[in-house]
């Protein structure tokens, strides 16, 4: 059985996302834009979150958060590949709904990692996975 990483850990690599998407937002907005209530911008932060965190994850196995705070996302089953591109964005549309990472199995995998058969885990974990 794979050692999925710490809550602590994922926050912090899905704000890291989140602040990254937003400067993005920003950079191609503006920041006026971006800051005026209901305007498209701020809520492009999402999509943007998304289609980063989905490609990434599919090309590079884990969004920029993750791979800067030392996490990725293999196979649950311990076997590494790429997962297919279609359960990498599923898998962050469903982390953008909240509610299914909340749900989740005593292991730790929320119900976007059951949907796309994946686990988190550190770099520490996907060392010994390689061997």
């Amino acid at each position: 059985m794979i050692e999925n990483a710490s809550w602590g850990r994922r926050i912090l690599a899905l704000l890291v996302d989140w602040l990254l998407s937003t400067l993005v937002v920003i950079v191609i907005f503006g920041l006026d834009e971006y800051s005026k209530p209901g305007s498209f911008a701020s809520g492009a932060v999402l999509i943007v979150f998304v289609v980063e965190s989905g490609l990434l994850t599919w090309l590079g196995g884990g969004s920029a958060g993750k791979l800067l705070t030392g996490l990725c996302v293999v196979p649950a089953d311990g076997h590494l590949r790429r997962l297919s591109p279609i359960k990498a964005i599923g898998r962050q549309v469903l982390v953008a709904l909240v509610i299914p990472p909340l749900v989740f199995r005593p292991d730790g995998r929320g119900l976007h990692d059951l949907f796309a058969g994946t686990s988190t885990v550190t770099f520490a974990t996907l060392r010994t996975l390689t061997k």
